[in-house]
């Protein structure tokens, strides 16, 4: 299976879910896990999920619950890799739950490829019993596997580990790469059906067609101005601004209309920084700034007097605000620009399909509604 992607379809997922990914939400919570098969075969399938991330995360955060945005959770996984451990079953946690997209993306470029020996059930009680899955009744939990081998392999019964995962209200869904009747005959479907889950298969060579549209250019120019009003702080923030610069550069290595759906997704409310950023800290209440030495600002923020520093992270606020804004408004015209362009052109069988079409139909069992 493609290494792009298969990270392209687990990013997919991510993204799903990425409308709502405030720490707090009447609105519910959606949690994702994503097992990507990184044997050798997988390249094409990897690149493919990287390529789609940012697209994915903007068409789910259309989802609503109540009239709210959910939280969103995303986790990580690679499996069938002959690097890893063979008495952990060719198995890793790359990402645990978590709230930071940021992190999912550079996780993702972080992939590589090798061997392998592809043991869906034993990912799949994995990522089961590992990952701090919640009980509310409002949750969405979901599982999407992909991969290109018999799912019946390795020694842990994958019928178990699906029955376990529903038994826990956590849905399990299957992307073969490859044919449709190979991946029934090879169980796939089987494992998805266990699990009150969809069975799908894609192409895992199909080229992703990234439709430029008018209003890139500008949405790019104000990204950057974007970039200009976060604030980091503490022994992390420069760090942790350097990965979501970095970010920036990965989605652009897709060209322009790549970095306009990640800037995108920027400016929706649900990005958070919280954990680094001045701003989002002192919005969400985390921090108090008399707490803060000056050491661990901003060299340019070091100098001023307490109530400067007050005035400048309000200006850096608004002005974030007014720049999202802006995006949001380009963002709409954009997205009637690009579904008139689908409407063009033939259906395609990629990873961001199958994932987009298989989560609205299992968020709407939970009540989600997209605008």
């Amino acid at each position: 299976m493609t290494r792009h992607r298969i990270i392209g379809i687990f990013a997919l997922l991510i993204l799903l879910c990425y409308g709502g990914m405030a720490q707090q939400s009447n609105g519910g919570k959606i949690q994702v896990a994503l097992l990507l098969d990184t044997s050798n075969s997988m390249d094409g399938l990897i690149e493919q999920a990287k390529s789609q991330l940012w697209k994915v995360v903007n068409e789910f955060a259309l989802a609503r619950q109540n009239g709210q945005p959910p939280a969103l959770e995303i986790a990580l996984y690679e499996y069938g890799n002959d690097n890893l451990s063979s008495g952990e079953g060719y198995i890793r946690m790359v990402t645990p739950l978590t709230t930071d997209l940021d992190r999912i993306s550079e996780d993702l470029f972080g992939l590589t490829t090798n061997g392998g020996n592809e043991y869906c059930g034993w990912v799949i009680r994995s990522a089961v019993k590992d990952l701090k899955w919640d009980s509310g009744a409002n949750e969405l939990k979901v599982i999407f596997i992909a991969g290109n081998e018999p799912f019946s392999q390795g020694s842990v019964d994958f019928e178990a580990s699906c029955r376990d995962a529903i038994g826990r209200s956590i849905i399990v869904n299957t992307i073969f790469c490859g044919d449709h009747e190979e991946g029934i005959r090879t169980d796939w479907k089987k494992g998805a059906d266990l699990a009150d889950g969809k069975y799908m298969n894609i192409d895992q060579d199909e080229a992703v067609v990234h439709i430029n549209a008018p209003q890139d250019a500008q949405i790019n120019r104000l990204n950057e101005q974007l970039n200009d009003t976060y604030i980091p702080f503490g022994s992390a923030g420069l760090a942790r601004r350097e990965r979501q610069l970095a970010q920036d550069r990965n989605a652009a290595g897709y060209g322009a209309a790549n970095l306009s759906q990640r800037a995108v997704a920027k400016s929706a409310s649900s990005y958070k920084s919280a954990d680094w950023d001045l701003v989002d800290a002192l919005d969400e209440g985390g921090v108090s700034l008399d707490d803060i030495q000056a050491d661990q600002l901003p060299e340019a923020m070091q100098q001023m007097s307490p109530e400067e520093r007050k005035q400048f992270i309000a200006k850096q606020k608004q002005r974030r605000a007014e720049i999202q804004q802006q995006i949001q408004a380009l963002s709409k015209e954009r997205r009637q620009y690009v579904d008139a362009k689908r409407r063009e052109q033939l259906d395609s069988n990629t990873l961001d399909d199958a994932i987009i079409r298989t989560v609205r139909e299992q968020a709407a069992r939970k009540q989600y509604r997209f605008d």
